[in-house]
């Protein structure tokens, strides 16, 4: 064979591989919701509304607040997460549980409603409040506290769409600071090492 012609479909296959990897996704999945990123998180406080009405954040203050970002129909992210922190909870005395609060706020509002979020959140026995509000509310506080997540549409799934989401812990302090942020899959021993490292 032609020594031009191998080399000529060499370039060729490797500039059609390019272009499938740079272009991943076709027209059926689009991202509708734009990624919020925030290199360093400022934090603050925040009004949301869970099922019995609207809490801020400065509500918690004299308590160690883990928030998690997430959403209900999660396939697996979200379960694994606050399973963990659900077991770190039971290991908890009764005073540490009593100067904690986990929140549950939503990147999916537009299906999590409060009595959806908190139904959900009760699974996990670790006295989570599931939180929500207005999507540029949650796009707002997701800014301050570097959250990135995208909804992702599928034509063909009609409302069963994906929200890609991160996946950190965030630690605020009993004055409503934001100490550190918690990777995904923190292991429970792990999560009860910070909230006694923070609670004191």
């Amino acid at each position: 064979m032609n020594p031009k012609l191998v080399i000529s479909m060499i370039v060729i296959g490797v500039l059609v591989g390019v272009f499938v990897v740079i272009q991943p996704f076709d027209n059926t999945q689009k991202s509708q919701t734009k990624i919020i990123s925030n290199d360093r998180p400022v934090g603050g406080d925040f009004t949301l509304t869970a099922v019995d009405g609207q809490h801020t954040l400065s509500d918690f203050k004299g308590k160690l607040v883990l928030a998690y970002f997430g959403y209900t129909y999660c396939p697996d992210i979200c379960p694994t997460n606050l399973g963990n922190l659900s077991v770190a909870y039971q290991k908890l005395t009764d005073d540490e549980k009593s100067k904690l609060q986990i929140l549950f706020i939503s990147v999916d509002p537009e299906r999590d409603t409060p009595a959806r979020l908190q139904e959900y959140a009760n699974y996990f026995e670790a006295n989570i409040i599931g939180m929500t509000g207005k999507p540029e509310n949650i796009a707002e506080i997701a800014k301050r506290y570097g959250v990135v997540y995208a909804k992702v549409d599928d034509p063909n799934n009609g409302t069963n769409y994906a929200v890609d989401h991160s996946a950190f812990t965030y630690v605020i302090d009993a004055n409503g600071q934001l100490k550190t942020q918690l990777p995904h899959a923190t292991s429970p021993d792990g999560f009860v090492v910070a909230i006694r490292k923070y609670q004191n």
